[in-house]
């Protein structure tokens, strides 16, 4: 019998071992850090090669998306909620998942563990350098922020404030071909006192820092007022700047060009709504495939459901992108409704950003977010289990609405039509069960909510509603229940074309019944309404009870 040697076994394990890597991570780059998902309330995909708008019905605001090998990678802004900057991944352009958060803390953590609602990550911008992912964004408050990794869906760095000063906003970075490197930035009026102007600053070749005094390269006052959001690209030996103007429901895409980075720049709108319903339309970003086609992703202002995301396909025209349909042949395009997909080589599975949860792991599904930075004792989630814990963390004063809670976790609204479920037993220990509640809430500047709760005749449903939130409403206690014991379904049913909402319970999980009139959802500042669980207490009253929710789901 032949016998082998212990290095011919070595080479062995050792190639054995890179094959099973490599197979891992080619299903990682295919499949991200979860299962596909496919939704059962919204889907562009048609089945005959072609693609209906929007592509998300979610809101996912200020897209940018950038191309890198097969696969494409989108953030978005995600403002105060936490983790921040998502990561979404495509093989397609129009099929996406969420596969990470660039950004688990918002940062200075101290000012964001409580909600500070519209504040945080505004319009952040994706950009692959030299085998790194970079994303700059703009906080209002504090500067231009940046991140980076060489793996999209491992942890990124921690941030770095690349140019400190309030209302400096819209960041893109560009790398040139002679090793400079530049950053456009845009104003927020609210807090620096000016805008409708971009500004082209110098940047050092590791995108950590500003180096140098920056210039203003258009003024949108005279023609294209609140002028924002730019993306910075080189192409065929011009700079091009893409940025919205006009106002986000009302405004259009503005393309300037140049030879010189800080210009003068030549201008150009591509884009505008046109003979259609998509209002805006506003900011986004350009991606070529890989079989050299031009594709722009942008978001549509939609109220109560926030900014959903619309693809069009791009031409170039004389040096000019046109975008989406162009009937009169003026350059200027309007959005298209339906088209023919992205050419990417090959069919790729049809899958949808994550939704329903069933608590069955040890983590979070990564649709959620909370309404602050985190904390570990807001709950609890092991393996195996089979549900999510929300511990009934306590309000900082008495009577203290919801709007000011951090532990609020919630998701986007996930299609004009939907129906969320979910099944919830409170605990109350050590018999206190005073100022204790859990349930189901639709957050935006008006807010509801159904919580379970216990007084001394039992437990009980109330319906909470608030509006003007942001303006110091308070909650008014509405419709009200008897429940024959601690568990209970819950239920939300929204419904286009106003995001009416309508709330329900069930004590068999089948027959639900009606509670209090409808509520009309309303977006908050930059944000759409956001569904999702909750566990609160009233401060000063002894620790200890809990919620468990069996599990979270989105059907029609």
């Amino acid at each position: 019998m032949k016998t082998f040697s212990g290095k011919f076994w070595i080479a062995i394990t050792a190639a054995t071992l890179f094959l099973c890597s490599q197979i891992a991570y080619s299903q990682k780059v295919i499949l991200g850090s979860k299962p596909t998902y496919n939704s059962q309330v919204w889907n562009s995909e048609n089945g005959d090669g072609t693609y209906s708008n929007p592509i998300l019905h979610a809101d996912y605001s200020d897209p940018d998306v950038i191309r890198v090998g097969d696969d494409y990678f989108m953030t978005a802004s995600s403002f105060n909620c936490s983790p921040g900057l998502p990561i979404l991944q495509s093989k397609d352009l129009v099929n996406w998942k969420i596969v990470n958060y660039a950004l688990k803390r918002n940062v200075p953590e101290d000012v964001f563990s409580v909600p500070q609602h519209g504040k945080g990550v505004w319009a952040p911008c994706i950009r692959y350098h030299k085998g790194e992912y970079y994303i700059f964004w703009g906080d209002p408050d504090f500067g231009v922020y940046r991140v980076k990794t060489k793996d999209p869906f491992g942890q990124w760095e921690e941030p770095v404030l690349v140019l400190p000063g309030k209302g400096i906003i819209d960041s893109s970075p560009l790398w040139d071909n002679d090793g400079k490197a530049y950053l456009v930035t845009g104003w927020a009026g609210s807090r620096s006192g000016i805008n409708s102007l971009l500004t082209v600053w110098p940047l050092n070749p590791e995108g950590s820092k500003v180096i140098g005094e920056g210039k203003h390269v258009f003024d949108g006052h005279d023609a294209h007022k609140t002028v924002e959001g730019p993306k910075l690209y080189k192409k065929d030996g011009f700079y091009y700047i893409f940025a919205p103007a006009g106002g986000v429901a009302t405004g259009w895409q503005l393309i300037l060009r140049s030879k010189n980075i800080y210009g003068p720049y030549e201008e150009k709108v591509v884009l505008a709504q046109g003979n259609t319903p998509i209002n805006g339309p506003h900011q986004g970003g350009w991606v070529e495939t890989q079989t050299g086609e031009s594709w722009f992703i942008h978001f549509q202002d939609k109220g109560a459901y926030g900014r959903i995301l619309h693809l069009q396909p791009v031409g170039w025209r004389n040096g000019w992108p046109v975008m989406g349909d162009d009937p009169d042949g003026d350059g200027c395009g309007q959005p298209v409704m339906r088209h023919h997909k992205p050419n990417v080589g090959k069919k790729w599975p049809v899958c949808s950003p994550q939704e329903s949860d069933e608590f069955t792991g040890d983590t979070l599904g990564l649709q959620w977010q909370w309404a602050a930075n985190q904390r570990i004792s807001w709950s609890v989630l092991l393996r195996g289990k089979g549900y999510l814990r929300l511990l009934a963390f306590p309000k900082n004063t008495a009577g203290e609405p919801l709007w000011n809670a951090p532990n609020l976790l919630m998701q986007k609204f996930p299609a004009p039509d939907f129906t969320a479920t979910t099944k919830v037993k409170l605990t109350n220990e050590f018999e206190v069960w005073q100022g204790k509640q859990a349930g189901l809430i639709v957050m935006g500047n008006d807010y509801s909510y159904l919580a379970i709760s216990k007084d001394e005749k039992g437990y009980k449903l109330d319906l909470i509603s608030c509006k003007g939130a942001d303006q110091g409403g308070q909650e008014q206690k509405g419709a009200s229940d008897r429940l024959m014991g601690n568990e209970v379904y819950l239920q939300v049913k929204v419904s286009a074309p106003e995001a009416k909402c309508q709330f329900s319970y069930s004590e068999n999980g089948t027959d639900f019944k009606p509670i209090g009139e409808p509520f009309q959802a309303k977006n908050e500042l930059w944000i759409g309404s956001k569904v999702g669980l909750f566990c609160t207490a009233e401060p000063g009253i002894r620790r200890g009870s809990y919620a468990d929710f069996d599990w979270f789901r989105i059907s029609k």
